[in-house]
């Protein structure tokens, strides 16, 4: 049987002449600082992703989530911090960001097509005054993500408005993937009923949320 042929692109020059040269509006619409319309979106942001990467180029995407006004704190022009709460405690990122401080966000609004992506450097703070700004349900964060920007843009709307994402039409949450406490049992927690981890991920799950 033959195997299927592919065509590589190898090289940048290879990848222009499909693709071909980006416009001067997307070239030219990085910036270094926040204008007021990025503190804007950030304050209206409940949800971003945190892209990281290990010394060894181990990748790690993250969704971060809070209601919106909590999750990114602004600290300055070229400063803003990401909320940490309770979780897994894998801490995935956090490790990558102990070896590597390079990361990525992408911030979205539901309903928008449109997302504003910063990239900076990264570090790990446990307490500071701004903390007090990013109490949610009576608790202070973790921890937070405080990112020296190095880039800042908006991104277009073509991936949301080609997937769909936001039309109620589309979505079809209880289709051909099991719902969370199935998956759970499958693949995290055999030990576990699905009626015990249906009951874990019911209504005392969103209460724990902060705790």
């Amino acid at each position: 049987m033959t195997a299927p042929v592919w065509t590589e692109i190898a090289d940048a020059a290879a990848l222009t002449a499909l693709l071909g040269e980006p416009g001067d509006a997307a070239r030219g619409k990085e910036r270094t600082a926040l204008a007021d319309v990025d503190r804007d979106w950030l304050a209206a942001s409940p949800f971003c992703f945190v892209a990281t990467s290990d010394a060894d180029g181990n990748l790690d995407v993250s969704p971060k989530g809070d209601p919106a006004g909590r999750l990114a704190h602004v600290i300055d022009d070229t400063t803003i911090a990401i909320a940490e709460r309770p979780g897994n405690r894998r801490a995935d990122g956090y490790r990558n960001i102990l070896q590597n401080p390079r990361v990525g966000l992408n911030f979205v609004i539901p309903g928008r097509s449109d997302t504003l992506r910063i990239n900076g450097r990264a570090r790990l703070v446990s307490d500071a005054p701004f903390f007090d700004a990013m109490v949610v349900k009576g608790h202070r964060p973790l921890l937070a993500v405080v990112v020296e920007i190095d880039t800042i843009f908006f991104h277009c709307g073509k991936a949301f408005l080609r997937s769909q994402l936001w039309d109620p039409d589309t979505w079809d949450p209880d289709g051909v993937v099991p719902r969370r406490a199935v998956i759970s049992h499958r693949m995290e927690k055999p030990d576990q009923s699905v009626a015990e981890l249906d009951a874990y991920y019911g209504e005392s799950y969103l209460r724990r949320l902060y705790e």
